[in-house]
């Protein structure tokens, strides 16, 4: 069986950490909570698990709203041009929270998305997600399993997720249960700057 990690916010066994890192390092694809909802990812050096990611949430690469998931603003310079003084504030005003937000790329991401003109973004306020940044190689590639059109019962249980993706990920973390908003998706690389989803995050700051 996949196995299914209980872990306590408070409470994080190094050990635990570890061996999610083994199986991200090894091209898993995980199940773990965030400050928003529970979601699906692996990491954003293995253009396979990539693949495989896309192919669960049943969507092409091309059309994938994936975002890399960064455990502070000093590490998005490899990935992002650079960043001018008030989308930086907005940045600093915001982050680490329930937010996404859209940046212009660097020419030179990785495969598969070295195309992209803009990514996604995300810096979350969770112990767990920093101590597992902390120790890969890479930032994560994390998308939620929020439904986008209705709240499903299923998507803030754990249990339930477990039961649901079991037999298609390599191993889950569970937090109890999760939240059902996803997070507020503003997009900075167009001037004015604009809420582009309403979620868990404040819209007013823009």
């Amino acid at each position: 069986m996949v196995p299914l990690r209980s872990i306590q916010q408070g409470n994080i066994n190094p050990k635990h950490v570890d061996e999610v890192v083994e199986v991200l390092e090894n091209g898993g694809v995980i199940i773990y909570p965030t400050d928003t909802v529970y979601a699906m990812g692996c990491l954003s050096n293995q253009p396979k698990a990539i693949a495989r990611l896309a192919k669960l949430k049943g969507i092409k690469m091309v059309k994938s709203r994936f975002s890399f998931l960064f455990k502070d603003i000093s590490d998005l310079s490899a990935y992002v041009k650079p960043i001018d003084t008030p989308t930086f504030k907005l940045l600093n005003k915001c982050l680490p929270g329930p937010y996404t937000f859209l940046l212009p790329a660097v020419k030179k991401l990785p495969k598969p998305f070295d195309k992209r003109k803009r990514i996604g973004i995300r810096i979350v306020a969770f112990s767990f997600i920093n101590h597992l940044l902390e120790k890969l190689s890479a930032p994560l590639i994390t998308t939620s399993i929020h439904h986008e059109d209705a709240v499903v019962a299923y998507e803030t249980n754990p249990n339930a997720i477990y039961e649901m993706w079991c037999d298609s990920i390599d191993y889950m973390v569970e937090m109890g249960y999760g939240g059902n908003q996803p997070s507020t998706v503003i997009d900075l690389s167009i001037v004015p700057f604009k809420v582009l989803r309403k979620g868990k995050g404040s819209s007013d700051v823009v």
